[in-house]
């Protein structure tokens, strides 16, 4: 049975579960593709720690050289993370001819096209179906199951993290200080878990998305990103008074000739299905003309599942490589319907604002004048229970407004002595 060679580099969770996975279902796969997927060696600066499975001592090196420059390896599999040097490796593997598989979103979000078009023009091919959901196949259905579409809209939660600590604020009644502490003792959140309670995780994933969706590569500059750290319990808490959940939601939606691409977190009628998604599990929704409606639900984490994914690359490639063909990764045709980017400041959506103001007569009155000045209008007002202090909470429902006259009237509500703090803001969708 003809051998394809593999060199991993990354042996930590997800390049240990590949590993994993690969010998344990081994005859599964050879049965199924018809050829053997061989690890021939693995590269980690760390290759004396324990792992779930054991490597023979020659299969181990610290030099990635060791894989790039041999030539019986035909596909590099990257799981380091990082720009560099991880990018540094793919481009010398596509030069020295072999196939990559990575699971980096930032990387990709950051010098993908560069990555692709090297592949491209050598003949060979970049997989990724790990970088965004883990084991979720929403890369290849988008890339595949669904081409003949064109879409409307791509939104879901794509982070574990800011996912579990948003349901757990929700099921526990727990500050978000609370919830980050316990989902860091789950192994759930990192101990600088900056990149994904801001944002910039859905934000590497989403411009995946885009690309995959509307053939538009845009920048990290591009995309309007707000993280979940300013989110109260008491959010959590009047949100389902109202009937909302609130999520943090990687958007990428047509609205005439004009496309959005924003993460922020977003307030979603309970009733939708992307209400009900928690914990560390991931949903993808996807709109489009021909299929209608998809959702795309699984673990957005977890070494196995990850691995899953690098595994289904590796097989596709496989089979590539035994039929001795070239199909390029993605055969991207630009949405021509879409004309612009838009901006933040024309963003439009409806809105909860929850203003911690001082408990006395004409503060509504002097607020909602703000407001209405910017062509603002209120949907609904709850002023809640006085409490010990002199301030407070009165929440807002607000309808449909330009985000740059939102900003304008809150520049001005802010400046007023009757306010506590900054007010809390959260976008809201409806579809």
């Amino acid at each position: 049975m003809k051998k394809i060679n593999v060199g991993l580099v990354g042996f930590g969770n997800i390049g240990s579960g590949v590993v994993k996975i690969l010998r344990e279902r081994k005859s599964l796969l050879s049965e199924k593709i018809g050829l053997e997927i061989n690890i021939k060696k693995v590269c980690d600066l760390d290759i004396s720690r324990q792992r779930n499975v054991n490597l023979a001592k020659d299969m181990l090196t610290r030099d990635v050289k060791d894989i790039i420059n041999d030539p019986q390896i035909d596909i590099l599999v990257e799981l380091i993370g990082g720009v560099h040097p991880a990018k540094e490796f793919i481009l010398e593997a596509l030069k020295k001819g072999k196939n990559v598989v990575t699971a980096n979103k930032a990387l990709l979000a950051q010098a993908g096209q560069e990555l692709f078009s090297e592949a491209a023009d050598r003949g060979k091919n970049i997989y990724f179906e790990a970088s965004v959901g883990a084991g979720i196949p929403i890369i290849k259905s988008l890339r595949e199951g669904l081409v003949a579409n064109r879409f409307y809209s791509i939104f879901g939660i794509v982070n574990g993290t800011s996912n579990y600590i948003l349901s757990s604020m929700s099921k526990n009644n727990c500050s978000f200080q609370e919830a980050l502490k316990v989902a860091r003792s789950k192994g759930f959140a990192e101990k600088d878990p900056t990149l994904d309670i801001e944002g910039m995780d859905s934000a590497h994933k989403l411009i995946l998305l885009t690309y995959l969706g509307f053939g538009k590569f845009v920048g990290l500059k591009d995309v309007f990103v707000e993280g979940i750290s300013h989110i109260a319990l008491a959010d959590i808490n009047y949100a389902k008074e109202l009937g909302f959940a609130i999520k943090l939601l990687a958007i990428a939606k047509k609205d005439g000739e004009d496309l959005e691409v924003k993460v922020h977190p977003t307030l979603l009628p309970e009733n939708h299905l992307l209400s009900s998604v928690d914990g560390v599990f991931n949903a993808i929704y996807v709109a489009s003309d021909l299929a209608g409606d998809l959702l795309f639900y699984g673990p957005g984490a977890g070494q196995l599942s990850a691995a899953s994914a690098v595994v289904s690359d590796l097989v596709d490639l496989t089979q590539d490589i035994k039929a001795g063909l070239f199909r390029p990764t993605l055969n991207i045709i630009e949405d021509k319907t879409v004309k612009k980017l838009r901006k933040v400041d024309d963003f439009k959506s409806r809105y909860y604002i929850r203003f911690m103001v001082l408990d006395k007569p004409g503060v509504l009155a002097r607020i909602s004048g703000v407001l209405a000045k910017f062509g603002i209008s209120i949907g609904s007002v709850s002023q809640k229970e006085r409490n010990k202090t002199q301030f407070i909470p009165v929440v807002m429902l607000i309808h449909e407004a330009k985000e740059k006259d939102m900003r304008n009237a809150l520049s001005v509500i802010n400046r007023m002595d009757v306010i506590k703090e900054k007010p809390v803001v959260i976008r809201m969708e409806e579809a």
